[in-house]
């Protein structure tokens, strides 16, 4: 071992360290001089690197891991406390309490906003209606977001602030369902990620008065889902949705010291996106180029969610004799698209949760590759929720991610009786987040959150991925298709950090690398399943930065 010149600026002694680096799998300490990792191995060989000024953290055999890079983190989105909190209603009865309490501790609000809504809440697996909501709000105008953000609920009152009735349904920020023999529109708003989230449909919530889309609550959710991010060990955020708009947001978090974990942000293409605003986006992503923050990738989407049968299947929807969902661009047309924006260097995320839009997309990335020629563009296909067996060898053969989100797969979200594992119907249970398909196929697989869809907590997610069990305990659903934990933990470090061309500053603990790691509570490799949850990230390291402390 050379003998150092200069002290390290920080040594971790006394730790497992689990690096994700085959050419070292483990070592006991490390040091880091001017932000990068410069050392890994003994405690014994580790001491020549400090010095007076040296911080040393003492692991006492923690486990010490690379910090996790959430591939799919909707920050911006966040949680709001000033909603009502709809998480865990079962029913509409449980909707109007909560409903109901807030209004008691919120007289005087304008709007009634409620987040976290569960399509398995309405009895008989229909959408909800105005008139569900219309007996505890009143006159006063209500707009609930489920809680995948696809979908919002409006009672009669916002109907009629907003303006919407038979004669306007396609709307800035989605698309409003009518009633089949009236023509009125019921309540339920469909697309809204494609449309309420783009600048557009924004900005048209915004005029309207809808408080949750104002700056400053925007602001709020924002540094909430940060301060979330780092507590949990999350060093690198992936936000998939945003507008130029957007940037001055993490900007100023930056300025103000709020941007504790590097962030990269990915540019929202809603159909009509012009060459000028591609010009637009290739300029942000010259502005915004350094390891802190790096603007560039593209969001499109394919199709929409499972649950509201909206994602675009193979075959029809269970109990559906031709229902089978649509995808938002005709085949031909999408693969058009995605050989342009390929042609232009563009990475391209693309949200795909139904067989048939996950093929489509496959597809696309053929054509842009014998259009093209190929290359290392690793598209990513988001979500992966129901993949036909057929095409799981594509990922790897066209060099397509796999960015997937092991907690949405969990059995009380997703399995036998819940709207999803319904509406696509036992038969295809067998194409859900097949995991471990792909990743014996060789597939780059990128593990997220895609909070505040389900929990942030890296620990949650690498739980569900290793046990497919609900949170609480109880049996797996399609267990087949687990991974194991140094496969899940390399899903959520070096795997993120190659499906966002990360790798040669991050997701391993290299000599030479940007000093991100987690000393961790538990040594969740030989911890049993059931005690993953329960961990927590002691110390938080950011470029050699001590961030936080458990």
């Amino acid at each position: 071992m050379p003998t150092p010149t200069t002290p390290a600026d920080l040594v971790v002694l006394g730790a497992r360290v689990h690096t994700v680096d085959p050419r070292l799998p483990e070592a006991e300490a490390l040091a880091v001089r001017n932000g990068r990792i410069v050392h890994v191995g003994t405690d014994a060989d580790t001491a020549a690197w400090t010095g007076p000024g040296t911080r040393v953290i003492e692991a006492r055999g923690r486990l010490v891991v690379p910090g996790f890079i959430d591939a799919h983190n909707h920050v911006r989105l966040g949680s709001d406390d000033a909603c009502v909190q709809l998480a865990g209603a079962t029913g509409l009865t449980e909707i109007h309490r909560r409903v109901t309490a807030w209004l008691a501790d919120h007289p005087g609000a304008d709007w009634i906003e409620a987040e976290a809504f569960d399509y398995s809440a309405i009895p008989g697996g229909r959408m909800p209606h105005a008139h569900d909501l219309d007996p505890v709000t009143g006159d006063r105008p209500a707009i609930v977001l489920s809680y995948d953000v696809h979908t919002a609920w409006l009672n009669t009152a916002a109907l009629r602030r907003l303006g919407i009735d038979r004669h306007r349904t396609n709307l800035p920020f989605g698309d409003a369902d009518t009633d089949p023999v009236t023509g009125e529109p019921t309540g339920f708003v469909r697309n809204f990620a494609v449309k309420g989230l783009s600048r557009d449909g924004h900005r048209a919530l915004r005029d309207l008065g809808v408080p949750w889309a104002s700056p400053n609550r925007q602001y709020g959710r924002l540094l909430s889902s940060l301060d979330d991010a780092i507590r949990f060990g999350i060093t690198t955020v992936v936000e998939p949705q945003n507008s130029l708009d957007d940037l001055a947001l993490f900007t100023r978090a930056r300025a103000e010291g709020r941007l504790a974990s590097r962030l990269v942000a990915a540019l929202f293409h809603p159909r009509g996106t012009t060459d000028a605003d591609l010009d637009a986006f290739e300029a942000a992503a010259r502005r915004f180029d350094d390891d802190r923050m790096r603007v560039g990738p593209l969001k499109l989407y394919i199709d929409d969610v499972v649950e509201p049968r909206t994602a675009a299947l193979l075959e029809p929807y269970a109990g559906c004799r031709h229902h089978r969902g649509d995808t938002y661009y005709p085949p031909e047309e999408f693969a058009d698209l995605l050989a342009r924006l390929d042609a232009r260097g563009f990475q391209c995320f693309v949200h795909a949760t139904g067989d048939r839009g996950i093929r489509t997309v496959l597809d696309a990335v053929a054509h842009a590759r014998e259009v093209n020629g190929p290359r290392d563009a690793r598209h990513q296909i988001v979500h992966v929720e129901c993949l036909d067996p057929d095409d799981v060898p594509r990922f790897a053969e066209l060099g397509v991610v796999a960015c997937m989100q092991p907690r949405h797969c969990a059995p009380e979200i997703a399995g036998p009786g819940q709207d999803w594992a319904e509406n696509v119907g036992a038969s295809r249970w067998h194409k859900a987040w097949p995991m471990r398909s792909l990743h014996r196929a060789d597939a780059a697989l990128a593990f997220s959150s895609d909070w505040n869809v389900a929990e942030m907590d890296p620990m949650v997610g690498l739980y569900t991925a290793v046990t497919r069990r609900p949170l609480a305990g109880g049996e797996p659903w399609r267990p087949e298709e687990t991974v194991d934990i140094a496969t899940a933990v390399y899903g959520y470090t070096m795997g993120s950090a190659y499906a966002n061309f990360l790798e040669h500053d991050l997701g391993s603990l290299t000599v030479g690398k940007l000093a991100d790691f987690v000393v961790l509570s538990r040594d969740i490799l030989d911890a049993p399943p059931h005690d993953i949850p329960g961990t927590v990230a002691e110390t938080v390291v950011v470029g050699g930065e001590v961030v936080h402390t458990a």
